[in-house]
């Protein structure tokens, strides 16, 4: 009886705060209000002596990520693990702590520094429309709130959150594990993509000591990294955003993938793999890089084939309504351009010019920019010129001194017999390292060194041979084209002689 009397009173007492509440927010102006709650914070703060500090998970209109979210974030969860109730847990490989745990939503834990006692809690909230999400949506806006007493605000906004963010940069580069990412398409189902890279743990075992190029070429491109990468100040000093534009170009099979893991593995850098086809219009690029992180290398593969950004595109266009015209249409032209409006991507060359080197390029530092082709000429001259495209690698075909490395690498052999044999056979015969290293890749768990190395001569004599051929084949369509063109320059002026003695004949 005593306890349905308690609920009873409760239940009368919230009714009357809401019907309190209510009038409240029914009945008194606005002006009225922001007086009331003006003098309602000056009372609540003589009572509660505390203050709290917010950091948000995005800042700019949720275009950038927070950095120091992120720092505090690490920091937090190499502490919350002994303090917290509720943990989220994340297994990161080749780490000190293969779990990596950290503070779940809505949970709070407690910090000390110098004798201060201190509160950080994670929280998360959501759109006014939004009461129930299945999933995490873009609208959800995530933050940590630090909470301390006022007379420590010297200490801790002097001190404390200094010594947060650098241990938890610290505790990051400890812990760090490389990232490949990929950009979510644009239309992901109600919106349940938080952010518009989607990662896994980069795992490639490529480096510069397992790349098979000339040893020279590979030096020069290491000392090129390892001065953009310390080269901070000098970038500030020339004015130039801390950016560097590398394009690598060569027949497939030359190691362009190989010499991005290499370079990625080399200076500890994540990798975003950009698919341009997958990019609507130009300002959701825009939103793409400013989401990438500093330390990080953005690659666009095969970029000759990702879009029409050659300037050539209302050509194209025009040709295909002129192919149309001859009778080639469609039985709906008019649906079929909608739909094929609706896929195709607007992102333009002035666009793509813009995220590499415009003021949006300057969004963040550190980052290597890579464009990947098999075929340089069809690339726009403004696309890869100097200042954007910084230095350019041609991939080419395998030489002696790569072989080499790939016979050290497969057949832990350094020289053979067949060695000056293979040098002589690489001088004359254009073979890619990839095909190279098959021919080199053991055919069973006993390694045979020897057999080998005479498959490799065989495959290069046998490349030889077609290349040769195919030299003949080439050269007699050459000729024949030749001697069609003289036939039809023969004709045309017999054409001519003729017309001319009608005329003549006319005339007389």
């Amino acid at each position: 009886m005593v306890m349905s009397a308690i609920w009873s009173q409760l239940g009368s007492i919230m009714a009357s705060v809401m019907f309190a509440y209510a009038m409240y927010e029914q009945f008194f102006p606005p002006h009225l209000r922001i007086y009331l709650r003006k003098y309602t914070r000056k009372v609540s703060a003589l009572i509660y002596p505390y203050i709290q500090i917010t950091f948000l998970e995005f800042s700019g209109e949720r275009l950038k990520r927070n950095e120091a979210y992120t720092a505090i974030k690490t920091y937090l969860s190499a502490t919350s693990s002994q303090r917290a109730r509720r943990l989220k847990a994340e297994v990161v490989k080749d780490s000190q702590s293969p779990i990596v745990l950290s503070m779940d939503d809505n949970e709070e834990v407690t910090d000390e520094f110098h004798g201060v006692k201190l509160w950080w809690s994670a929280s998360y909230t959501l759109p006014k429309s939004q009461s129930i999400s299945w999933f995490p949506t873009s609208d959800e806006k995530r933050f940590l709130t630090l909470t301390f007493h006022k007379r420590h605000r010297d200490l801790i906004t002097g001190s404390y959150i200094q010594h947060v963010l650098e241990q938890g940069k610290a505790i990051a580069v400890q812990n760090r594990t490389l990232k490949l990412y990929t950009n979510n398409p644009s239309n992901d189902w109600y919106g349940y993509k938080r952010t518009k890279w989607s990662h896994v743990n980069f795992e490639h075992p490529s480096t510069f000591g397992t790349l098979a190029m000339d040893p020279k070429k590979k030096e020069e491109i290491i000392e090129d990294l390892d001065n953009f990468k310390n080269g901070k100040e000098y970038y500030d000093k020339i004015g130039k955003a801390w950016k560097r534009g590398y394009l690598l170009y060569g027949p497939p099979g030359t190691g362009k993938s190989s010499m991005i893991t290499a370079m990625a593995n080399y200076m500890n850098y994540d990798v975003y793999d950009l698919e341009l086809t997958a990019v609507k219009e130009n300002t959701e690029l825009r939103k793409l890089l400013i989401e990438t992180s500093s330390k990080s290398i953005i690659v666009i593969e095969d970029i000759d084939c990702s879009l029409d950004l050659t300037g050539q595109r209302k050509k194209k266009e025009k040709d295909k309504d002129e192919d149309d015209g001859d009778g080639e249409k469609s039985k709906n032209p008019i649906k079929k351009s909608e739909e094929e409006e609706k896929k195709a991507s607007k992102v333009t060359l002035s666009g793509l010019l813009n995220f590499i080197d415009g003021i949006w390029s300057a969004c963040g530092g550190e980052r290597i920019i890579i464009f990947t082709t098999n075929y340089l000429e069809k690339l726009d001259p403004a696309l890869i010129r100097r200042g954007r495209m910084d230095k350019h690698i041609e991939m080419s075909y395998c030489c002696y001194e790569a072989f080499k490395v790939l016979a050290k690498n497969y057949l832990d052999v350094e020289y053979h017999d067949l060695f000056p044999i293979i040098e002589e056979r690489l001088g004359e015969t254009n073979m890619a390292p990839a095909d190279v290293a098959e021919n080199l890749m053991p055919k069973s768990k006993v390694k045979d060194p020897e057999s080998r190395l005479k498959s490799l001569v065989e495959s290069l004599e046998e490349a030889k041979k077609k290349a040769e051929e195919e030299a003949k084949k080439q050269a007699k369509e050459s000729e024949e084209e030749e001697l069609a063109k003289d036939e039809e320059v023969k004709v045309k002026a017999n054409e001519k002689s003729a017309e001319g003695v009608k005329e003549n004949g006319t005339i007389h």
